[in-house]
């Protein structure tokens, strides 16, 4: 796993050009990337939500679409459309922002539930289908969306099957006073992303996602992962648990995470690492655990906590 080490370490350094302490998130992304997930980030505005996406597009040197989502976009303006040219007499078809190597949806929920069932369509198969003819989105293929947990004013809440798409959640929160003070030095004279440049190419991410498959994973840490999940199903603060597909996604994710470390094999604390953003928004509370200002993380770090770590021989590593 020498390859994706040394992939991570050059994507993390550059993107550390532009985004100040905020290894973890960085980390988690590509996580993401590198099992082929997508990433909802829930943040207040102004946290750098969108150099993110852009640092991160800038570092891989693929194709960076922004999408503003707001209640009037239509699913074709996020698909592409077909258009009559009266020169060949022929419909033409205009691909969207949609056809992009890394797509940052920005506010999400501010768009209607029709438009957002587009991005989330393309989001699970990979491909979108217009006026009956299907076309294939270019891989790597990464949506990174974005909402605004304060202001729900005429937003659309994605529902929980649409959450479950993501493969992660997170946030990136505010800047220590000493991380804000390096902001501003950088930002004294020119913005940090016009300074950065590609460091490592699509075709590198492609094999990549291809090697993190082999990391192994032993019995017990796949057991280990199944307890988690099921233990979610029947908690006595959650009135819906993690589905199989979480269980497939924190299953990839601690292969992504272990790669990005150097090793061939998965540990317990990769799966503890991943554990929150993978699960935190694929669990439901029930009404009266929020009340007591419970969160779905809190819920995920009693759970860990309440589980017997598996122990691994080394010699079966």
């Amino acid at each position: 796993m020498k390859q994706v080490q040394e992939f991570a370490k050059r994507v993390i350094t550059n993107v550390e050009k532009v985004i100040v302490g905020k290894r973890q998130q960085v980390v988690y992304s590509l996580v993401s990337w590198l099992c082929e997930g997508h990433i909802l980030l829930e943040d207040v505005p102004g946290v750098a939500k969108t150099m993110l996406a852009r640092a991160l597009a800038a570092s891989i040197g693929c194709k960076f679409k922004r999408v503003q989502c707001t209640p009037d976009l239509l699913p074709s303006d996020v698909t592409g459309s077909s258009i009559f040219n009266q020169k060949t007499s022929e419909f033409e078809f205009r691909a969207g922002p949609l056809f992009a190597n890394l797509v940052l949806a920005d506010e999400i929920n501010r768009t209607t539930p029709r438009t957002q069932a587009a991005l989330l369509e393309a989001m699970a198969e990979g491909r979108v289908t217009i006026d009956g003819t299907t076309h294939d989105l270019e891989k790597p293929f990464l949506v990174m969306a974005t909402q605004n947990p304060v202001d729900h004013e005429g937003t659309f809440p994605l529902p929980e099957a649409q959450l479950d798409r993501f493969l992660l959640k997170f946030s990136l929160g505010y800047p220590t006073l000493e991380e804000e003070l390096s902001m501003l030095d950088r930002m004294q004279h020119a913005h940090p992303l016009d300074s950065i440049s590609s460091v490592v190419s699509g075709k590198d991410l492609l094999t990549c996602q291809t090697l993190v498959r082999d990391v192994h994973i032993d019995s017990k840490i796949k057991q280990y992962i199944l307890q988690l999940v099921h233990l979610t199903r029947h908690h006595e603060h959650l009135a819906l648990g993690g589905s199989p597909r979480a269980s497939i996604a924190l299953f990839r994710a601690s292969q992504a995470l272990a790669a990005i470390r150097g090793r061939t094999y998965v540990l317990p604390d990769d799966v503890k690492l991943v554990a929150g953003p993978v699960l935190g928004h694929r669990m439901i509370l029930k009404p009266e655990s929020r009340l007591r200002q419970l969160t779905s993380d809190r819920v995920v770090q009693e759970i860990l906590q309440s589980l017997a770590v598996p122990v691994i021989e080394e010699s079966r590593t």
